[in-house]
């Protein structure tokens, strides 16, 4: 049965990195050991805390960078539920993805997040490559490595996936019965933004980018230039970030430029992964999943509508919630407290029914 629940909130101010909230004061703060870009983020392993363990491992050949977050008072003897995370298009695992792996953690869960192969900290050339099948598969090489993680159960594992991570989710999950409860947060379904653009707004020139995108891999595959879309060098005046026409990318851009940038972030990708994205549909194929889902948005979010098709596409989910976060926008979900707060609470919930 749908249900949809809305909760308001006040904003909150915070302070991130060198910028604040406004981006406006300056701070000088000491870089996290772990490069952690979010608010609260570990700074050391204390003993009887929540604690990170970087891992690497081999996915299809290639290197996975990837952060391991255990429980306070972890004990490798005892059982765990654990929850796999998926990080936004263009992050890192130090961003968004950590924030909600730390703080799962804190509440009993062993979590893991990974960098997208090609991407971050992870192996693979060229680099940023981003193609759907890559990032479904980086999903499952997380639940590979998690499920032999001393501690875990396997028969409570859960799956979260933000932003484009979240679309990945969902196609992850559809094949993917190990996961018992699938959960995504500002679900951003790639394949049909960058086959459509935002909102529609580019469906006039998908054949023109499917030829550029298919020149692309051919000078690709003779052996020259590997050319790349959102590679802009020229930074954005303050002014050109207002007058971009979507919250979103307004939003976006301070997020991932400013106030938790990370020299592992980049939002540029190969043109030729236009061939697959532009034929991607992560809301295909939604009647495949039968395991629990949550699916949580800000209510001002402009992304709102992908999440609203998919769920409604989840017809043979029994247990289903669509979960609204009364004010918030799509970025905002990543790091206002307030919203956070709200997300994590009704993850929590969510798994500890599910898991």
């Amino acid at each position: 049965m749908k249900r949809i629940s809305i909760i308001s909130a006040t904003a909150l101010s915070i302070t991130v990195s060198t910028m604040s909230h406004a981006q406006t004061a300056q701070k000088t703060v000491q870089p996290n050991p772990y490069t952690l870009v979010y608010e609260g983020a570990i700074t050391e392993n204390v003993k009887g805390k929540v604690n990170i363990h970087p891992v690497s491992y081999k996915l299809n050949g290639m290197d996975i960078a990837a952060n391991v977050y255990t429980p306070a008072n972890y004990d490798s003897s005892r059982k765990y539920p654990a929850v796999v995370i998926a990080h936004p298009n263009g992050g890192v695992k130090e961003q968004v993805a950590g924030l909600y792996a730390q703080r799962l953690a804190e509440q009993g869960y062993i979590t893991i997040t990974a960098d997208a192969a090609y991407q971050g900290g992870s192996g693979g050339t060229p680099r940023y490559v981003d193609k759907p099948a890559n990032r479904i598969e980086d999903i499952h090489g997380m639940a590979d490595f998690i499920s032999r993680y001393k501690g875990v159960d396997t028969a409570r594992l859960g799956l979260l996936g933000i932003c484009g991570g979240g679309g990945y989710s969902l196609k992850a999950a559809q094949s993917d019965k190990r996961f018992k409860a699938i959960a995504t947060l500002s679900m951003f379904n790639s394949g049909v933004v960058r086959r459509n653009g935002f909102m529609n707004s580019q469906v006039s020139t998908i054949q023109e980018r499917l030829k550029k995108a298919s020149e692309a891999r051919a000078l690709e595959a003779s052996g020259g230039e590997i050319l790349y879309a959102n590679n802009s060098a020229v930074p954005l005046t303050d002014q050109q970030i207002a007058e971009l026409p979507f919250d979103l990318y307004r939003e976006g851009y301070l997020y991932y430029g400013k106030t938790h940038a990370h020299p592992n972030s980049s939002g540029k990708y190969t043109l030729s992964s236009l061939m697959d994205l532009m034929i991607f549909d992560a809301s295909t194929n939604m009647d495949l999943i039968n395991q629990p889902l949550l699916m949580i948005a800000g209510s001002k979010a402009d992304t709102y509508y992908m999440t609203d098709e998919a769920f409604n596409k989840a017809v043979n989910v029994e247990s289903k919630e669509l979960f609204l976060i009364n004010g918030a926008t799509h970025i905002e979900t990543y790091w206002k407290p307030e919203y956070v707060k709200q997300a994590v609470d009704k993850l929590v919930n969510f798994y500890q029914t599910n898991l």
